[in-house]
């Protein structure tokens, strides 16, 4: 395992409703993070597949307008299967650059849409996903909720790799269980809007005493399409992500970012022996625990809302299932 290396997070937007475009500018800007050495790259949360900033999708308490239908419809078309091409075209990307990638998509599972992080090794290898526990006030409208099979911390050749997504990052219990996993490269793709959360992403390199990297988007109502309605604003030059992409080191020291000014590309060097530095008088799920007092339960098992018990005797009624023309 390399003990110093260097990562990038990259502050960009999407182009709305586009993945082919997107893809394009996420190549150009993923090749120049490689070209100033780094190994590792984050991008931002819903990074393919759209963040429908400030659409109401037609909900009001009580009822859905046809409008908002057809927005949904419009959206679940742009979100992508996982794993699927896109999903291909990513890890072909970190194969060619010889890069670990870490992006946010939409992803589009039957008719529900969840907010996922996709995570590909330097070989361009599809590692796997999370998906979002919590969606964030009227995300739940138009996103599902994970559960705790979806909470991985991938052994790489760079460190303990994993990601939480946006206000996943305010959950403690979240937090505690990715700790607890040993995570060392702490992911934290969003399109959080406010100045502080910066401050947030010190206090979890602190508490957790690993990097973190928190890739936001720098969006504009340009970024989007012309006919796209949004209660967030319309001004082109007004931004409706402001960014606050940045990389915290175990001490709670920015060694890129904060960045609310513009688009681009942050690099730092990482030293994976400061965690274990930073944990000589800190490890929260260590020695600086009390399972005495609190313990925390985790079920990780996968929750699907149809289970198929399979018939141990192949009777007519199975056979009918298995062959409904026979």
């Amino acid at each position: 395992m390399l003990r110093k290396f260097k990562a990038a997070v990259v502050q960009s937007a999407a182009v709305a409703f586009d993945n082919e475009q997107t893809v394009r500018r996420m190549t150009a800007l993923a090749t120049e993070a490689r070209d100033q050495g780094a190994s590792l790259v984050v991008f931002p949360e819903a990074m393919l597949g759209t963040y429908p900033k400030g659409s109401t999708f037609g909900a009001y308490v009580g009822g859905r307008s046809m409008q908002g239908r057809d927005e949904f419809l419009r959206y679940h078309r742009n979100a992508i299967d996982v794993p699927g091409p896109y999903v291909d075209a990513l890890a072909t990307l970190a194969k060619n650059l010889g890069v670990h990638l870490v992006s946010g998509v939409i992803e589009r599972d039957g008719g529900t849409l969840y907010c996922t992080a996709v995570f590909f090794d330097d070989k361009g290898s599809f590692l796997g996903k999370h998906r979002k526990l919590m969606p964030t006030g009227s995300e739940r409208t138009i996103w599902g909720f994970g559960d705790g099979s979806t909470l991985p911390v991938y052994a790489t050749d760079l460190g303990k790799l994993g990601a939480v997504i946006c206000w996943e990052n305010y959950m403690p219990l979240l937090r505690t269980t990715m700790y607890s996993k040993g995570i060392e490269l702490y992911c934290a793709p969003t399109l959080a809007s406010s100045n502080t959360w910066p401050s947030s992403m010190q206090h979890i390199a602190i508490e957790g005493r690993c990097f973190v990297f928190s890739a936001n988007q720098f969006a504009t109502a340009a970024d989007y399409p012309p006919d796209y309605v949004s209660a967030a604003g319309t001004e082109p030059s007004q931004p409706l992500t402001p960014g606050g992409s940045c990389i915290v080191d175990p001490f709670g020291n920015f060694l890129a970012g904060p960045n609310f000014e513009s688009q681009g590309v942050m690099v730092a060097e990482i030293d994976l022996d400061d965690i274990v530095r930073g944990k000589y008088d800190l490890d929260v799920v260590g020695h600086y625990a009390r399972p005495d007092v609190f313990q925390l339960f985790v079920d990780d098992r996968p929750k699907k809302a149809v289970q198929v018990m399979a018939n141990e005797r192949p009777d007519k009624a199975t056979l009918l299932t298995e062959n409904p023309t026979a």
